[in-house]
C-alpha cells in the first residue's frame, strides 16, 4: 500500500460554531464547548483511507508546556465508538477521498486553546501534520460539565447574552443603566485567554496552572483577582473613587467591556483608567460568560463593607450631623458583584449553584486581592469556614450599623436607627428587561427563626431594633423625583409614639456624596432646638434643597446624603435617620427611522434636553450596540448646548444580526456626565 497522504482538511468552524453556540464569534477560528462532538472532515489525494490498513491518531495539547499527566496533552487514535473518560475520534463518513471524523472531549476537559495533529500510519510508515488550533469552552448544556444549568431561558441569558441591565441609584430609587457585554465581539476570546496566560499563578508555574482550567472555580477566582490591578499583576482595571478622572476616562462613562478588554490589550496590558464596582464586575462577567461560564452582574443595597471583621459598622456622627472621620468600616449606596454558576465538588454536598465573585478590590484573600467564588447557599446558613471569602460578603448582606453621636465634650451616645443593610438585592431578569429580587437567596427573612438559628452560628448578635410603635421615631421622606437642576424637597416626619408630650431638638443635613458612602459639601440645613410633639402626634418638617447649592460639588454619582438628628432632652436619647437622595439626570430619546432588517441601513436619531441653568460645553454621544453598530460610535457637537435646548444627533448603523438588540447610548458633556439611555432594537431577518 501506498502512503495516505493528507492533501488539505476542513475544520468546518461555521457548522461547528452553530452546533455549539459559539458562531457570534466569528468564522475565522474553531470555537467548541467541552463534551459535545464536533466534526472535522480529511481529503486525502492518492488513494481513500481504508480501515485496518491505515492508522488514524490525534494529539491535542494546550499550554506552553503540555504533558499527559497533567490533563493538557492527550493522544488517541480514531476508533469505533465514542470513549466518555478521555477524548476520542469515531469516524463518520467516509466519502471518496474525504473523510469526516467526529473529534470530542471529556466534559472536564481543560479550557482553553489547543493545537491539534494527525498521525497517519500504514504499516511502519507514519506522518504527522499539525492540521489547526481550536479554543475550548465550558459547556453549560453538557449535564456532566460542573457548570451544566438545566434551563434553555437562562443558558442564554446567562452565557450567550451579549446586553444587559445593571442595578444602581439608592435602596429606595433604582436605577437600571444598559450594558454591552459583548462577550462574543472580535477579539475579545483572545484577550480573555491573554488574561488567563497573565495571572501570576501562570506565570509562577504554568503547568499547573494550565492543568487546573478545567475548574471553574480555579477560572473564577483567577478572573477575580485580575480584572483589579491592585496586586502589580497587569490587571485590567484601576479603581477611583475621589472624583478626579481627568488622566483616563470616569468610571461612569463606560457603557460596556469590549472597549476596556480592547485598551488593555492595545496598551500591553496597562490597567485601564477607570473602574468602579460595576464596571469591575461587568467586565468579569463578559470573560466568564466568553469562557463559557453563566454569570450575571448583581447588586446589593447599602452594603457593609466591615474591614475588621466584626460584623458591626461603627459609624460617628457630630451632633450637627457631620460625619467624624474614625471609622474605616464604610455603607456603600450599592455594591455590584458576579454570581457565576458551578458545581463545587471541592466542598460537602448542597453548595453548588450561584457563587459570589467580586472583582472589586477591597480586602486581600490568600495574599491577592480577590473575593470568592463563595456559595450563595454558604452565605444564607452562616456557613462562613467554607471557601471562599464567605465572612466578607455574609458582612456585606447582614453587618449591623451603629451609629454613634459625638457630643462636643468628646462622650458618645449609642443612637437608635433600624437595620439597614443588605437590601433588594438584585438582577437582571431572564429574558425581560425588568428586575429580579433575589434578597431571599442570600438572607432568611428579617427577624425570622432561621435568620436567628443562622446568627447564632456566625457568632453575629444583631443589636435589637426597638420596635416602632414604642417612643419617637423618625423617617426621611421626598415629595417627589428629584431632577438634576431643580430645587427639591425632604420631610424629615416624626412620630411621637407615646401618650406623653416630647420636646426635641431637630437637625437636618444635605450633602452631596459619593456611592460608597464618602461626603462632600453641605447643601442644605435646619437646626430646630425646639420641636414639640403632641402625644401620638406626627410632625413633617421640609428642607429645600437649592440646585445652586448642590450643583457646584454634586458628584458623578449623584447623590446627595440626607441625615437627620432627633434629640429628645428629657433622656438624651437620640434617633438618627439616613436617607440617599439619587438626582435624576434627564432622558435620553432614541427614536429608529427606518424598517429595522438585517445588513439594511437604519438611522437613529438621539436627543437630551439641558435641564440646567447653564450652557453644556464639550457635548458628545457615545452609542453601540452588538449585532447594530460596528463597535463604538461617538458623535461630537460642535456647539455648546443652552439651556433648556435640545442636544440632538442622527446616526447609521447597519445591522449585522437579526433578532433583538438594544442600542445603547451614553452622553457625556462638562456638567452632565454618564447619562444612559437604551431602546430595544428587533432587527428581522434579511428575505
Amino acid at each position: 500500500f501506498a502512503d495516505l497522504v493528507l492533501e488539505t482538511w476542513d475544520l468546518q468552524c461555521e457548522r461547528n460554531g452553530r452546533e455549539h453556540r459559539t458562531a457570534e464569534m466569528g468564522c475565522q477560528q474553531l470555537v467548541v464547548r467541552r463534551g459535545q462532538p464536533f466534526t472535522i472532515t480529511l481529503h486525502f489525494s492518492g488513494r481513500a483511507y481504508e480501515e485496518g490498513v491505515d492508522k488514524l491518531a490525534f494529539n491535542v495539547e494546550t499550554g506552553p508546556c503540555s504533558i499527559e499527566t497533567s490533563g493538557t496533552r492527550f493522544h488517541f487514535a480514531v476508533t469505533d465508538f465514542p470513549d466518555e473518560s478521555g477524548w476520542s475520534a469515531v469516524v463518520q463518513q467516509q466519502d471518496g477521498g474525504s473523510l469526516s471524523v467526529s473529534l470530542c472531549s471529556p466534559p472536564s476537559a481543560c479550557i482553553g486553546r489547543y493545537s491539534l495533529t494527525l498521525e497517519t500510519s500504514t504499516g511502519y510508515q507514519g506522518t504527522s501534520c499539525h492540521i489547526g488550533d481550536f479554543v475550548l469552552l465550558f459547556n453549560a448544556w453538557h449535564p456532566e460539565d460542573t457548570v451544566f444549568l438545566r434551563d434553555e431561558d437562562e443558558r442564554c441569558e446567562y452565557v450567550l447574552s451579549q446586553q444587559g441591565l445593571i442595578y444602581q441609584g439608592a435602596c429606595d430609587y433604582i436605577t437600571s443603566t444598559p450594558w454591552n457585554f459583548g462577550q462574543f465581539e472580535d477579539d475579545i476570546l483572545s484577550i480573555c485567554l491573554k488574561l488567563l496566560d497573565t495571572n501570576p499563578k501562570f506565570l509562577r508555574d504554568q503547568n499547573r496552572d494550565c492543568s487546573r482550567r478545567n475548574d471553574p472555580v480555579y477560572i473564577g477566582r483567577v478572573v477575580s483577582a485580575m480584572v483589579n490591578c491592585n496586586d502589580e499583576d497587569l490587571g485590567v482595571l484601576a479603581g477611583r473613587w475621589d472624583n478626579h478622572y481627568e488622566d483616563g476616562m470616569s468610571p461612569m462613562a463606560w457603557i460596556g467591556s469590549v472597549d476596556i478588554l480592547k485598551r488593555w490589550k492595545k496598551f500591553g496590558c496597562q490597567p485601564v483608567k477607570y473602574g468602579q464596582c460595576w464596571v469591575f464586575a461587568a467586565v468579569a462577567c463578559t470573560v466568564m460568560r466568553c469562557l463559557g461560564i453563566p454569570s450575571r452582574v448583581v447588586t446589593n443595597y447599602n452594603s457593609a463593607h466591615d474591614t475588621n471583621g466584626n460584623l458591626v459598622i461603627d459609624r460617628y456622627l457630630s451632633e450637627t450631623g457631620e460625619e467624624d472621620r474614625r471609622s474605616r468600616d464604610m455603607i456603600w449606596n450599592f455594591h455590584c458583584w458576579v454570581e457565576s454558576w458551578m458545581a463545587r465538588p471541592d466542598l460537602a454536598p448542597g453548595y453548588d449553584g450561584w457563587q459570589a465573585l467580586d472583582p472589586t478590590p477591597q480586602e486581600k484573600s490568600e495574599g491577592v486581592f480577590c473575593c470568592g467564588p463563595a456559595p450563595v447557599r454558604a452565605i444564607k446558613e452562616g456557613d462562613l469556614q467554607l471557601k471562599y471569602d464567605i465572612p466578607f460578603v455574609f458582612a456585606e448582606v447582614n453587618a449591623d450599623v451603629v451609629y454613634w453621636v459625638v457630643k462636643r465634650d468628646g462622650s458618645q451616645k449609642k443612637s437608635i436607627h433600624s437595620s439597614v443593610v443588605g437590601k433588594k438585592i438584585s438582577t437582571k431578569s431572564v429574558g425581560k428587561d425588568s428586575r429580579e429580587d433575589i434578597t431571599h437567596t442570600y438572607k432568611y427573612p428579617e427577624g425570622s427563626e432561621k435568620e436567628r438559628e443562622v446568627f447564632a452560628k456566625a457568632e453575629h448578635e444583631k443589636s435589637s431594633v426597638r420596635e416602632e410603635d414604642e417612643g419617637l421615631h423618625l423617617k426621611i421622606k421626598l415629595s417627589e423625583g428629584a431632577n438634576n437642576g431643580c430645587d427639591f424637597d425632604v420631610f424629615a416626619v416624626i412620630n411621637n409614639n407615646t401618650e406623653t408630650e416630647r420636646v426635641c431638638r431637630l437637625m437636618l443635613c444635605a450633602r452631596t456624596a459619593s456611592y460608597n458612602g464618602t461626603v462632600g459639601p453641605q447643601c442644605g440645613m435646619k437646626d430646630l432646638l425646639n420641636v414639640t410633639l403632641a402625644p401620638r402626634a406626627e410632625k413633617s418638617v421640609p428642607l429645600r434643597v437649592l440646585y445652586e447649592k448642590y450643583g457646584e460639588s454634586l458628584t458623578q454619582d449623584n447623590f446627595i446624603k440626607v441625615v437627620a438628628l432627633l434629640t429628645e432632652y428629657q433622656t438624651g436619647d437620640v434617633v438618627v435617620a439616613i436617607r440617599d437622595v439619587y438626582i435624576q439626570n434627564p432622558e435620553i430619546k432614541i427614536r429608529i427611522l427606518g424598517e429595522p432588517m438585517q445588513k439594511r441601513k437604519l438611522v437613529a436619531e438621539i436627543s437630551l434636553v439641558n435641564p440646567l441653568a447653564a450652557p453644556l460645553n464639550n457635548c458628545m454621544f457615545v452609542v453601540e450596540g452588538t449585532g447594530l453598530t460596528d463597535g463604538q460610535q461617538i458623535k461630537e457637537l460642535e456647539e455648546p448646548v443652552e439651556p433648556q435646548a435640545e442636544a440632538k444627533i442622527r446616526l447609521d448603523f447597519v445591522p449585522r444580526q437579526a433578532g433583538l438588540h438594544k442600542l445603547m447610548v451614553d452622553f457625556e458633556s462638562d456638567k452632565l456626565i454618564g447619562v444612559k439611555g437604551y431602546r430595544n432594537v428587533i432587527i428581522a431577518p434579511q428575505p
